[in-house]
């Protein structure tokens, strides 16, 4: 029987990803340091001993388990390292050790850091496939940088096939932006992120499915998770600058839906994740796109997947932090 090692089964991707399988009729061992529902074993992805112990008779790891950017002001850099490439390091080598078949690699767009703004007033949005190279702006975007080279390291070396995932926004948490939190409706900004960087749960669990299951096949890759954008490099230039008008023009219904609840298109948008390449190698169909999100405006619905709303708002402290945890 197939048998699925889950990392971080406590947050938010981890739980989505353990309640997907598990309904699916897989075994699911999850590990994470908080207890959880959906936590097996309560211990660090950097306890090799333990690690190699929940990777007995495991076929596959699923490891979204990571200090996240809200973390950056709660915790060291040492402690970033020690989770974000000890800990891999440790889930790659004792998979290897363990025979598993496929290895599945949670990382983030926020790896590409500085290479993701324009230079300045009235450049172009920029185009961001999986071809640019990052530029990580804090501790965060170095160590899954690093993680990602040693997933493509360890292939390279052994033959443990890999896919590196890096995944948008999908986190339910407010804007870590005071001014845009303060300027915009929390589903306003939310829904405004659908077209250029963010993705719904439940498309990034589809697709780190696909992932394990087409992993052997593909070796190794590093693949875009992001709502499927309806902009073009045509768009760019007026992106940086004239937002309103290009989502205007591509939704016409887009301008009344917003005004009757007093809602606003961002002025700029200054970058866009395509996830072509995703889409292509792994045959994934995202659902959860901005034509989604209108429709379910206009239908006076929820636009998030039920698995958003099922596994809810979790924050990333043990204690009220900032705008990234509310107790």
């Amino acid at each position: 029987m197939e048998r699925v090692l889950v990392t971080g089964s406590a947050g938010h991707l981890g739980e989505a990803l353990a309640r997907t399988l598990t309904e699916q009729g897989r075994d699911v061992v999850g590990i994470d340091i908080l207890p959880s529902p959906h936590t097996t074993v309560v211990g660090s992805i950097a306890d090799r001993e333990l690690v190699r112990s929940c990777l007995s008779g495991v076929t596959s790891v699923l490891h979204p388990a990571t200090l996240h950017k809200p973390h950056v002001g709660s915790h060291g850099r040492q402690e970033f390292v020690d989770t974000n490439v000890t800990g891999t390091l440790t889930l790659l080598e004792e998979s290897v050790a363990a025979g598993v078949s496929s290895f599945v690699f949670t990382s983030t767009t926020s790896a590409f850091g500085r290479a993701l703004t324009p230079g300045g007033a009235g450049e172009p949005a920029t185009w961001i496939t999986e071809d640019v190279v990052p530029v990580p702006r804090n501790v965060y975007g170095v160590t899954k940088t690093a993680a990602e080279n040693l997933c493509e390291l360890v292939h390279r070396d052994t033959g443990l096939p890999v896919v590196v995932l890096r995944t948008s926004r999908f986190f339910p948490e407010a804007d870590d932006r005071d001014e845009v939190r303060t300027a915009y409706d929390d589903a306003n900004i939310k829904a405004n992120e659908y077209l250029y960087r963010r993705v719904d749960i439940a498309d990034v669990v589809s697709a780190h499915l696909l992932a394990l299951a087409k992993a052997p096949d593909i070796g190794f890759d590093r693949l875009i998770v992001s709502a499927t954008t309806p902009f073009t490099r045509a768009d760019l230039a007026d992106l940086h600058g004239k937002a309103p008008e290009v989502v205007a023009r591509l939704f016409p219904a887009q301008q009344a839906e917003y005004a009757r609840r007093g809602w606003r298109m961002f002025t700029e948008i200054d970058r866009v994740y395509v996830n072509d390449r995703a889409r292509s190698v792994l045959g994934w169909q995202p659902v959860y796109d901005y034509g989604h999100v209108l429709s379910a405006l206009a239908a006076d619905e929820d636009f998030r997947s039920p698995l958003a709303m099922a596994v809810g708002v979790k924050g990333y402290h043990a204690v009220s932090t900032g705008p990234y945890t509310v107790r």
